[in-house]
């Protein structure tokens, strides 16, 4: 291939890296007006009243708006939240009211001026407080709220917001016949996405009725159809714009800023509205990271075969559900970890607390499923006096074995975890020992974790492109794909040259959606728009191809099925030199008489996803993906067991990607995941007093991973192709982080000799659980 398979630059890195990228904050315009949202103090409280007199006539301000200017519901999955809070908050930071100003700093006075009387009730501030019998209800009316998708299952009279059943085998048999059995629980707190760029919104209402939104979303057409859900507008009129969207990781998929900047413009007059979080704001108030807590069980064989896996995570989804429904049925369809596990029964349950709300984040879910099973997979190597690297060979998922939802698996939807695991053993050097001494107090050990994963994306979900020629030759490509730091619109300029033979600085692709011109793309979200997008390029490739050889046919005199494409030029399939060049009939064809016919040539790709079902609620039977990606990672530490410190020293990753489409860029996401993994499981977490409030807001207290503590990365592919894919590729977007926490657990439970089964990984929690009681 001469364009697939190569290290191409990315398309908007020289505007990057010199400073000329613009994103949504960026947006200014001369009658712009400013916003400020004011948040509840409580996690858990009654609304006595809104005193707004003394905002509205406040210098500058042009609108304030409570709850009561607008009550309806909302959700992506259930409609269970506000816009603004109305009657009761259900989290510390929820919005209340909104002010809208000439000027940021106008708005920020206004909002100190707005008085609410709370009554506070009880905080319902975790999991298990969450599912006591007599706790109280976060929603009294569950029971009634809107379905937005028919496969949700909230059970009215409690806490539960959704649950997800995996019913596969036959659990009596799997028990009896495992010899050694092992149990564990292992708790991950709710975290924050920290991307660079904090959500932002900018809406303006005009007189014809259209509505302008410009938004950094990883879904600007879920913000459209959402919006003239909710408040009954003509989709048509609603155009979303989004250019670069500085990182997100599941961020933005959440619709909220975006709402509140549409009510701020029509309190206004129409005016454009812009919404931007504060750092603050997008911690406390939009939503985070999942916190889950998990019980998980295996049986095996003394010879080391699992026989049964019996399993329930609770997934903290905060005071709304958000996308969290989805993520039970991730976890649930991807409980066990790439392990062949004939009988399983698992239970993915979504409960709402007093905690922030929710969406998704890298790896949806898989991250905190594999830290689970990964965790408990030690435990049954240690229980057994077995290697841990050769219990995962062992067990390794395979083509022919099934997945927990009993979709029958193959090398192509598959891949190859064995050969993962085999390449990554010789990679980390695994044979030299899994823990080994370095002086007096300093402990080096390695661990292991491996992942899988497959979107759960809708079953029609759907994606286009268009392929428009240029008088030059050169082509335009439209999609709907957003860019956000993942290199998708280069990968997709590649699959068009690789297709139409071309060189890919002849491919120009719109980096800015706008819901106006360009095709739907569902969301730029579960590693999967360059598969799904992907396939519309191919296919808006073949009709050009079509297009161009029915033009030069008639150039050239000869039957379109004589030629071929190729460098620019249509020519004879058997003779190379005589052709006629794309710029000549990119426009059409001018006979040396004046007549000429054709037009501008272009070629239209749409996709859907195909043979993908619900799961079954009884007993999970489904397929909720087209495909996984598989890999096994490692870490590599430095304990140092006096005080419990430590340094990572090497982390790894063996992933099988199918095909590479751009192998450089493909190492560097790996990377950036992996960094991200470290980061979370080593120091992540929200912070909560007795209250519910989170005492963390900002990134002088929310810690990341720096700079200096970067380890040593070590990347390697296997390529076993993805048949339905382009080129036979698989999604790796999130796929970096999803190994690392359960590898990094695993590396220092081994290094310090006890059981680290919650996150984060700091010296005090390995303190306590070592030394001082409880981790």
């Amino acid at each position: 291939m001469n364009v697939v398979g190569k290290d191409i630059s990315r398309i908007e890195s020289n505007d990057k890296i010199t400073g000329n990228a613009k994103y949504n904050a960026d947006y200014t315009a001369p009658n712009l007006l400013y916003s400020k949202i004011v948040t509840s103090p409580y996690a858990h409280a009654e609304i006595i009243s809104i005193d707004t007199g003394d905002a509205a006539k406040a210098p500058g301000v042009q609108a304030v708006l409570t709850g009561e200017y607008f009550t309806g519901l909302y959700g992506q999955i259930l409609g269970d939240r506000p816009v603004l809070a109305a009657g009761k908050v259900r989290y510390y930071g929820e919005p209340v009211a909104l002010v809208v100003a000439y000027s940021e700093l106008e708005a920020i006075q206004a909002a100190l001026r707005i008085k609410v009387e709370y009554r506070p009730l009880t905080v319902v501030n975790s999991l298990a407080a969450a599912l006591k019998p007599d706790t109280p209800l976060i929603h009294e009316n569950l029971g009634f709220y809107s379905h937005v998708v028919p496969e949700v299952y909230p059970e009215p009279g409690s806490n539960i917001a959704h649950r997800v059943k995996i019913r596969k085998g036959n659990m009596e048999q799997g028990w009896a016949k495992s010899e050694v059995i092992v149990e564990g629980q292992v708790v991950l707190p709710q975290s924050d996405h920290a991307a660079m760029e904090t959500r932002s919104a900018i809406v303006e209402i005009l007189q014809d009725g259209r509505i302008i939104v410009h938004s950094a979303t990883q879904g600007p057409f879920a913000v459209k159809h959402l919006m003239s859900t909710l408040f009954s507008l003509d989709m048509g009129k609603i155009i979303v714009k989004t250019g670069l969207v500085g990182g997100s990781f599941g961020a933005k998929t959440t619709v909220q800023a975006e709402l509140l900047a549409y009510l701020g413009s029509r309190a206004a007059g129409g005016r454009p509205v812009k919404v931007t979080n504060t750092r603050e704001e997008d911690i406390i108030s939009a939503p985070g990271h999942i916190g889950v807590e998990a019980i998980i069980k295996l049986g095996a064989t003394k010879a080391g075969k699992i026989m049964a896996a019996e399993m329930i995570y609770f997934l903290d989804c905060g005071a709304y559900t958000d996308s969290s429904p989805t993520m039970a049925k991730a976890i649930a369809g991807a409980c066990t970890g790439p392990y062949k596990v004939l009988n399983v029964q698992c239970d993915a349950v979504a409960v709402y607390t007093n905690h922030p709300y929710v969406t998704a984040y890298r790896g949806f879910g898989h991250g905190e499923l594999t830290f689970a099973v990964e965790r408990m997979m030690d435990k049954l190597a240690a229980a057994l006096e077995m290697d841990p690297l050769e219990l995962r060979l062992l067990n390794a998922i395979a083509p022919g074995d099934s997945s927990p939802t009993r979709e029958k698996l193959y090398a192509s939807n598959l891949g190859n975890v064995t050969a993962c695991i085999q390449k990554l053993k010789g990679l980390i050097r695994w044979e030299e020992g899994q823990v080994t001494r370095v002086g007096k107090n300093l402990i080096r050990a390695k661990g292991l974790g491996c992942f899988w994963k497959t979107s759960s994306s809708p079953v029609n979900a759907i994606s286009g492109a268009i392929l428009s020629m240029n008088r030059d030759g050169s082509i335009n490509l439209n999609c709907g794909v957003v860019e956000l730091g993942q290199g998708t619109k280069t990968a997709l300029a590649q699959i068009a040259a690789e297709k139409l033979n071309m060189d890919i600085d002849k491919i120009h692709v719109a980096m800015e959606v706008n819901t106006e011109v360009c095709p739907e793309h569902w969301k730029t979200v579960a590693s999967k728009s360059t598969y799904m997008a992907g396939r519309a390029v191919l296919e808006a490739a073949n009709e050009l191809i079509r297009e161009l050889k029915s033009v030069g046919a008639i150039a050239l005199r000869c039957p379109p099925e004589d030629l071929a494409v190729g460098n620019s030029r249509v020519h004879l399939n058997y003779d190379p030199g005589f052709y006629v060049e794309f710029k000549d009939i990119a426009h059409g064809f001018r006979y040396p008489n004046g007549n000429a016919m054709g037009g501008q040539i272009m070629g239209r790709g749409s996709y859907i996803m195909t043979r993908l079902s619900t799961l079954d609620p009884s007993t999970g039977y489904g397929k909720p993906g087209p495909g996984w990606t598989v890999g096994c990672q490692a870490v590599e530490v430095e304990l140092d067991s006096r005080d419990f410190t430590y340094k990572i020293l090497r982390a790894a990753t063996v992933i099988d990607v199918g095909k590479a489409i751009n192998p450089k860029n493909v190492r560097c996401v790996l990377r950036s995941g992996m960094c991200m993994g470290l980061s979370l499981a080593s120091r992540e977490e929200l912070v909560f007093d007795q209250d519910a409030r989170v005492l963390n807001p900002q990134l002088r207290t929310y810690k990341l991973i720096r700079f200096g503590e970067q380890p040593e990365y070590l990347i390697e592919l296997v390529e076993t192709p993805q048949l339905d894919a382009p080129y036979g590729q698989r999604g790796v977007g999130e796929h970096g982080l999803i190994g690392m926490p359960a590898a990094l657990a695993n590396a220092l439970s081994a290094a310090a000799g006890t059981d680290l089964d919650r996150l984060p990984l700091t010296p005090e929690a390995i303190w306590k659980a070592k030394i001082g009681g409880s981790q």
